[in-house]
């Protein structure tokens, strides 16, 4: 009898779990089959160019090139062709699937996650999100009804080169669009730290490296944990975790660079260092992005994250702009970005995404657009920042584990409301009380409270506000 598939690993936006528990070769290959069966009813009668292409990509986790070949089995198998990417990052894969035409797009990638982990994130038609509510169900229903029916005798692994599965590089068009957001031409002398923390981003760091030499652009990278190595002996890429800060500050003191960037295994996200060291939260990033932007596109829409608002807000107002609030979440963004024509949507956990990249999410566009920025202006970036962080100072995201998230939201709710000039309920719950204001949200996963809380010009209130809050997160 066949075991039984665990499929928890299904989240809201993606897939992912422990290896060998949740995720395995069989669920690769019933994942390609139902992933290729579900972009074929979902495109149009004749796909581009007449083929039904899905674009697959992954990660350097040992596990990753086991799991692509599996799915690449699946997808043949539903009547797909297959472009095999190699080893890419996120982005890569949704540049591809637009580049290229195809019907939809994997990148099997853990991307922060523990090294015992791995996963998938889907994409359809011009690398259009694939969700929860947005066929991700559809495509583990029909997992479901595929375990039931006989296993193929075909091999797994070792998937061969075929008219039904070719490799491709779409690294030279990929960074070409990366540079048409800025005028390398213009770029000032510049150090630049860069930690891939041994995940995929180094490839694209090689190139842009490469092209800026030709360019004539003075951008010299000072590079860190730049090879991939899927045992990750510097620890998991995840620049969220204070002690993976360390190897990025300290480079950025060492070599007296200008500022320091990181990324996540799969670079979708990206994180900043001044030319001090400090740390800056991803909040005051899509502040600075914003303003990057509306600089160049005046009266143009932004979307934030309701988690902390207020400097953006100000940056849209300042330059003209205007500033919508939405519920955290990719596809939620993407799809309100698409209904508003949004040029630019940030989120605080340093998710950003762009409309001239499909509304999708890139960490290599915002740092890129950052060092123009200080270029023009003249200014480091820790003077670009350092107004907003003292007119907007923050608590940054607080998790805490609570046994009962409901009651813990509602009570925190009624103690405040008769003190509150604004409740909004876009996310959580976001209060203001003039001089400061808090969100607090739940986990979709986990028995856990997130809080954020900033205050205008005080830090003493946030000290306060903030120890007051968690006094109710038990």
């Amino acid at each position: 009898m066949k075991p039984t598939l665990d499929l928890s690993c299904f989240k809201n936006n993606d897939i992912r779990g422990v290896i060998g528990k949740q995720i395995n070769e069989p669920l690769a290959y019933l994942l390609g089959k139902a992933f290729g069966e579900y972009v074929l009813s979902a495109t149009p009668e004749t796909p581009f160019d007449g083929l039904a292409q899905v674009v697959i990509g992954r990660d350097n986790r040992e596990t990753s090139l086991s799991l692509q070949e599996a799915m690449t089995k699946g997808l043949i198998e539903s009547g797909i062709t297959v472009i095999d990417l190699g080893m890419t990052g996120t982005e890569e894969v949704y540049f591809a699937t637009r580049h290229l035409k195809a019907i939809g797009g994997i990148q099997i990638t853990a991307s922060h996650n523990p090294i015992n982990y791995n996963g998938m994130k889907l994409v359809g038609v011009d690398a259009s999100p694939i969700s929860k509510d947005n066929g991700l169900d559809q495509i583990k229903q029909r997992i479901e009804a595929l375990e039931q029916e006989p296993v193929s005798d075909l091999p797994i692994s070792h998937v061969q080169p075929s008219d039904s599965c070719r490799t491709a590089s779409i690294l030279a068009p990929y960074v070409e669009h990366l540079l048409s957001y800025i005028t390398p031409s213009k770029l000032s002398p510049m150090k630049i730290a860069v930690n891939a923390g041994n995940g995929v981003a180094g490839h694209v760091i090689d190139d842009l490296e490469k092209r800026f030499n030709e360019l004539n652009a003075p951008i010299t990278f000072i590079k860190v944990h730049h090879s991939p190595d899927g045992k990750f002996p510097n620890g998991i890429p995840n620049p969220l975790i204070k002690e993976n800060q360390i190897a990025t500050r300290d480079a950025v003191l060492a070599h007296s660079a200008d500022l320091g960037i990181a990324w996540d295994g799969d670079f979708d996200r990206c994180f900043f260092f001044d030319e001090k060291g400090n740390y800056i939260e991803g909040y005051y990033i899509v502040g600075l992005l914003a303003e990057a932007f509306l600089v160049k596109q005046p009266n143009a829409t932004v979307l934030h994250d309701m988690r902390m608002t207020w400097n953006t807000i100000e940056v849209a107002n300042t330059h003209g702009g205007k500033a919508i609030g939405i519920k955290a979440g990719h596809a939620l963004i993407k799809e309100k970005m698409r209904e508003t024509n949004a040029v630019y949507g940030g989120e605080m956990s340093a998710h950003h995404y762009f409309r001239d990249f499909g509304y999708c999410d890139s960490g290599m566009i915002p740092w890129l657009l950052v060092i123009e920025l200080m270029s023009k202006t003249q200014q480091s970036l820790h003077q670009l920042t350092s107004t907003s962080i003292d007119r907007f100072p923050s608590s940054g995201e607080i998790n805490r584990r609570v046994s009962d998230p409901e009651q813990v939201m509602a009570c925190v709710l009624s103690h405040y409301r008769d003190n509150a000039v604004e409740i909004d309920h876009t996310d959580g719950i976001s209060m203001n009380m003039d001089s400061w204001r808090f969100n607090l949200r739940k986990s979709n996963t986990e028995l856990l409270i997130r809080l954020n809380v900033e205050t205008k010009q005080d830090r003493a209130l946030l000290s306060l506000k903030v120890d007051e809050l968690l006094s109710f997160l038990i």
